[in-house]
């Protein structure tokens, strides 16, 4: 049977600009994300904490190009029992005074961490909810085949990257191989119930761009998904969510490799949405670093911009090296619920990936 064509999972281009806009799209210091707040009348303040998202380490057995962590193999940054300890504590303070429901782990490939399987143990006896943010082959490496049923006796939602249903866009942005190595760690979780009516056992995939676009729409998308999955290799899951390719880090090297960086950027900022700014995850998610630090998201994290501003030039230290900052920075168990809730959150031009078009969240479009 002919695969579907690749146009069905291309993203949407952006709309062309004659020349950049103006307001620190080239990381000059200035917040051009700021400016277009204030000009619209507009505050991004936390409301809420729900979800706490915590990177437990870069390692990964993969190296994504649009990897905004820039995981990989030799990564050595691995959060450890001592910390986790210091989290956990602070959750079981204060989890009920907050409201907080879930827990988002994410990485690296977070279940190389020598801790994982503690921690999910421990955070499942808070009763919160854990999502871990699979990358699907780690299930497959030596050591992790029990991975998957571990996963799955202690009902923990499955988050996995998928950027495409078609192998050759899959391996062009993952590796080759990767594909292949997906869809049979997506076998084993379908096997185990995941992705399964009645189970209990979530199977959430992840789309993002293989160009410089914006997602297409998410649900005509899903269903693309849902149908070859399913007709060309038997496999289920609950929901796609589709995420915008953040400006940083790898994808940024790669942006100003091909000369699309000033054009991608300013692309973003014509595509913004006004309506999206409330639904942003950051008004009540805050995310941990490998150390313990706070940010306002992943994305920050990965830019060195802790909340309490030490970092990236915004506060006394200045430091823009990650070691440093997350050393120096306050951590979560050094925060009360009343310096965090209300409290102004730290922007940049990387925030129009989170507003353009229909919106992006860890969990998808917003709109």
């Amino acid at each position: 049977m002919p695969l579907e064509s690749p146009a069905m999972t291309q993203s949407i281009p952006l709309p062309q600009a004659s020349s950049p806009s103006p307001g620190g799209l080239s990381g000059g210091g200035a917040d051009s994300f700021a400016d277009r707040l204030a000009a619209d009348g507009q505050a991004m303040v936390r409301r809420a904490i729900t979800t706490v998202q915590i990177n437990i380490g870069k390692m990964c057995n993969l190296a994504c190009h649009h990897c905004h962590v820039e995981a990989g193999p030799g990564r050595t940054e691995i959060m450890t029992w001592q910390t986790m300890e210091k989290i956990l504590g602070w959750l079981k303070r204060y989890k009920d005074e907050l409201g907080i429901q879930v827990v988002d782990l994410t990485g690296g490939a977070p279940e190389m961490n020598p801790h994982f399987c503690d921690l999910v143990e421990a955070l499942r006896g808070l009763g919160l909810h854990v999502i871990d943010r699979c990358n699907l082959t780690i299930l497959l490496e030596p050591g992790y085949e029990d991975m998957a049923s571990f996963l799955a006796r202690h009902k923990v939602e499955v988050s996995a990257s998928l950027p495409c249903y078609l192998g050759d866009n899959v391996d062009k942005q993952r590796g080759k191989g990767v594909f292949d190595g997906s869809v049979k760690a997506l076998q084993k979780l379908n096997d185990l119930g995941y992705g399964q009516e009645g189970t209990g056992l979530r199977l959430d995939l992840v789309y993002n761009p293989i160009d410089y676009g914006l997602p297409p729409a998410q649900a005509p998308l899903e269903a693309d998904y849902k149908k070859h999955l399913y007709d060309h290799f038997g496999i289920e899951f609950n929901k796609l969510w589709t995420i915008t390719n953040m400006p940083i880090k790898r994808f940024e090297h790669a942006l100003k490799r091909d000369g699309a960086y000033d054009g991608y950027m300013t692309r973003l900022t014509e595509a913004h949405n006004k309506a999206n700014v409330d639904f942003v995850m950051c008004h009540s998610l805050v995310s941990i670093g490998w150390r313990g630090s706070v940010y306002d998201c992943d994305f920050n994290q990965m830019l060195q911009m802790p909340i309490d501003g030490n970092g990236t030039g915004l506060g006394s230290a200045g430091s823009t090296e990650e070691h440093v900052v997350e050393l120096e920075s306050k951590k979560l168990w050094d925060y009360t619920p009343e310096e965090l809730i209300g409290r102004a959150i730290q922007t940049g031009a990387h925030c129009f990936g989170c507003t353009a078009g229909a919106g992006s969240s860890c969990t998808g479009a917003l709109g």
